[in-house]
């Protein structure tokens, strides 16, 4: 190969060995069978996510022909768009704190040719949004900042604000427990990709603020990951 076509791929292979995500160097990321630009501006969505919204889709396609559903911590927006090109007739909003993720949420709807399905918006979780919903699936940050130490280079090369949600790691999924009854319509569900180890602590508070039919999932390495519950 001549030094013109070597030289930038020495530089990928050294920013690879800087333990910078693959798909941050490919610019693209492969979820639910379609391409998403990916990169520094949202977290890079992992398998586990897949098979939330594969759940979410066997549910969906035996109750609701038009669901309303909002994505909260939609990041690089990945649920949103797959959901909004399963459900051609629902209404679906994603939402983020990080102006840098919504961007990349709106070019991916581009990339789709989905940008009339999908509003992006900013919201600090539910705050800024009106109700109500009939789905709020949500994959917010649950890793706690004591265990920052614990992770890969790669994972750290992730969007803080998209990783870490405090101390105990799952304060942001507390808080919008506590939110979404007053944004979801009786019978709505709330679905949340959740930490290891955090499922009964956070199905206590799921039956604290009276939700029913509350039950868990587990991923494919066996891990309880995926916490559903209806309200009203």
């Amino acid at each position: 190969m001549p030094e013109s076509e070597l030289a930038p791929l020495r530089e990928l292979v050294k920013r690879r060995g800087s333990g910078e995500p693959l798909q941050h160097l490919l610019g693209t990321v492969d979820f639910c069978g379609r391409s998403f630009r990916c990169d520094k501006r949202a977290l890079v969505p992992r398998p586990e996510t897949e098979q939330l919204v594969e759940l979410l889709i066997s549910h969906l396609k035996s109750e609701i022909v038009s669901p309303r559903v909002i994505d909260v911590g939609t990041g690089s927006g990945v649920i949103a768009l797959t959901l909004a090109a399963e459900f051609l007739e629902a209404e679906i909003v994603g939402i983020d704190i990080s102006d840098d993720a919504l961007m990349l949420a709106r070019e991916n709807a581009e990339r789709l040719g989905m940008a009339h399905r999908v509003r992006f918006l900013r919201s600090n979780l539910l705050e800024s949004m009106q109700p109500s919903f009939d789905l709020i699936v949500a994959n917010l940050p649950y890793v706690s900042t004591e265990d920052r130490q614990n992770l890969s280079r790669e994972v750290l090369h992730d969007p803080e604000v998209a990783l870490f949600a405090g101390a105990r790691g799952d304060e942001l999924m507390r808080q919008l427990i506590a939110q979404a009854p007053e944004w979801l319509r009786p019978g709505g569900m709330l679905a949340m990709e959740i930490g290891i180890g955090q499922s009964e602590t956070l199905v206590a508070a799921l039956a604290a603020k009276n939700y029913r039919d509350i039950w868990t999932e587990k991923d494919y390495s066996g891990v309880i990951r995926f916490l559903f519950a209806r309200y009203g």
